[in-house]
């Protein structure tokens, strides 16, 4: 569902490596989020994500990316809700626990059920219950934008913050 660019206009190929942009990209310091989900047989699910960004405020949408291969594709594709989880400073173990395969990634997590069904984790900086609004495919990602639905936040709480590939809990201004 990607838009159709005009006739003719097409970007040049990269003059770089794989590794370099990956880098580069690496220099952008984001939030880091875990999207969670109920299946439809009550299964839970999530994982880290540090593709977040607010879309719009009137509706209120975000949006998020998950690559092609990952083994919860089909069911965000064909869910119809999902939370994305904003982490505390003080969350950078669940983060790895998210991130990493062949685990019990729920094992003595805590949450609390939300208005959609999708886990709410305890201890977030702030939560945003969405309803799977559109989905765009590009590259070897598929852009989630989600329609908020409820959301909350926890007054000063510090953010768990990704940078160079490594994590920081402390941001110095």
């Amino acid at each position: 569902m990607s838009p159709a660019r005009p006739a003719g206009h097409a970007a040049r190929p990269p003059d770089f490596s794989a590794h370099e942009f990956r880098a580069s990209l690496g220099m952008f310091a984001t939030g880091v989020t875990i999207v969670t989900a109920r299946t439809p047989d009550g299964s839970l699910i999530g994982l880290t994500a540090n593709s977040f960004n607010s879309v719009s405020l009137s509706p209120p949408l975000v949006l998020w990316s998950l690559a092609h291969h990952a083994g919860s594709m089909a069911f965000f594709r064909n869910g119809s809700h999902y939370a994305i989880n904003v982490l505390a400073a003080d969350q950078q173990a669940l983060a790895e626990r998210f991130a990493a395969r062949g685990i019990d990634r729920w094992a003595d997590v805590a949450f609390t059920e939300g208005g959609n069904g999708a886990p709410l984790l305890d201890g977030a900086a702030a939560s945003f219950e969405c309803f799977n609004r559109s989905q765009y495919t590009e590259g070897d990602h598929v852009i989630f934008v989600g329609e908020v639905e409820r959301c909350t936040h926890r007054p000063g709480a510090s953010p768990l913050l990704f940078h160079g590939g490594r994590f920081y809990a402390e941001h110095p201004l």
